[in-house]
């Protein structure tokens, strides 16, 4: 009886002490700091098309969030570098080192919603602004090319918060959508996919003048690829009375053509762009087994083939 009795005792106590540490924690509250961050809102625009660098953009909407609604922030620097892959080497950065600054939003770019209590602002940088921001010019540009745009919150206690300063969850979680660093790519969109006329000179078949049709069909799974239903545009009806069979695709990787894939024998194919203007593309071609020619394909009305294709 004596074990059950302090057995309880000892269970009650233990019950009005956990209860106790619940409702009144010993934690300092009022002694916590607390930080800001900009959340996103919008990402208006975050690619820049490599044929129109002149109207592309980098644009977003941001959500200044503190202890006073977004009122503590005095500016917010946005930084940039230029990053390209080089193959076999590794990533090359302009500047080296570092980045630059491109421009600065004060306080009053920040103003009240009708969505949230939090300020907000949105802002826009030109993608010429950024090529000279890093000391480039647009001609040094390519495709697959991406600029990093890093942004620095200034508030009034002289605090700064950037990218170094949010972990993985406020940066990427959709609720604080924080990250402070942005990578705008520079993008080549490709819309080559349709049926076209042609007409096939100089090739395999006693120089035959062939024409008809080809078509070209996107490849969801690989943007700027399209599979081609007849890679020998025409030859192996004229040459043997064959249907062409194979899987054959060309790609546009920012205006550069190049075809891959083997027909129903195991030929490989490859092509090489002679001329190019808005109704005409002329392209040589040769498989493995021999066999080539010079297509000349039609763009369609409405839609001339795009300015740069090589």
């Amino acid at each position: 009886m004596l074990k059950y009795s302090f057995g309880l005792l000892a269970s009650v106590l233990i019950l009005f002490s956990s209860c106790r540490d619940f409702v009144e924690p010993n934690i300092p509250y009022t002694d916590f700091d607390t930080g800001a961050y900009l959340r996103t809102i919008a990402r208006t625009s975050t690619t820049f098309n490599f044929f129109d660098l002149t109207n592309s953009k980098f644009a977003l909407t941001l959500e200044a969030v503190d202890a006073e609604d977004g009122n503590t922030v005095e500016t917010v620097e946005i930084y940039v570098r230029h990053r390209r892959l080089i193959p076999g080497v590794g990533l090359e950065f302009t500047p080296s080192s570092g980045d630059n600054l491109v421009k600065t939003l004060q306080k009053t770019d920040f103003a009240p919603n009708s969505e949230s209590r939090f300020l907000r602002t949105s802002f826009e940088i030109t993608a010429l602004e950024a090529i000279q921001a890093v000391g480039l010019t647009p001609a040094d540009i390519e495709g697959a090319d991406v600029f990093e745009f890093r942004l620095v919150l200034n508030d009034r206690f002289g605090r700064s918060f950037t990218n170094t300063s949010v972990n993985n969850n406020v940066a990427g979680a959709p609720f604080y959508a924080s990250p402070f660093q942005y990578n705008v790519s520079v993008i080549c969109p490709s819309d080559l996919a349709g049926t076209y006329d042609f007409v096939h000179t100089s090739d395999y078949c006693g120089d035959a003048t062939i024409t008809g049709q080809t078509t070209w069909t996107a490849i969801a799974s690989a943007p700027g690829s399209y599979s081609v239903d007849d890679a020998a545009f025409g030859l192996w009806g004229e040459c043997y009375g064959d249907p062409w069979e194979g899987t054959v695709r060309i790609s546009d990787a920012c205006g550069k053509l190049t075809m891959s894939g083997t027909d129903t024998y195991g030929d490989s194919y490859s092509m090489t762009v002679v001329s190019a203007n808005a109704d005409e593309l002329v392209f040589d071609w040769i498989n493995t087994w021999g066999e080539y020619g010079t297509v000349t394909v039609k763009s369609n009305a409405g839609k001339p083939w795009p300015a740069g294709l090589r």
